[in-house]
């Protein structure tokens, strides 16, 4: 469990998210190859792709049929966003 800067818990919990070059977050922890590598700046770059820096100094580039699974921290106390339809 994630702990805030005075060493209590902050309530958020890890859940797997499916990403693509759009929905991709800092902080995401996404996983290629079976190798989890953590999100720690984006960039765009042509045709709608997404260039990822990892924290290990990596990158990788998302192109917008891209599709990888994520872990990600969700504090589930907040209410859920709703989408208006249409």
């Amino acid at each position: 469990m994630n702990r805030r800067d005075d060493g209590r818990p902050d309530g958020r919990v890890l859940v797997s998210v499916e990403v693509d070059a759009r929905s991709v977050r800092r902080g995401d922890q996404v996983v290629i190859g079976g190798q989890p590598f953590t999100v720690r700046d984006l960039r765009s770059v042509a045709l709608g792709g997404t260039r990822l820096e990892f924290a290990t100094g990596e990158s990788f580039v998302m192109r917008r049929t891209t599709v990888l699974w994520a872990a990600r921290r969700h504090d589930p106390r907040l209410p859920r966003r709703r989408w208006a339809n249409g």
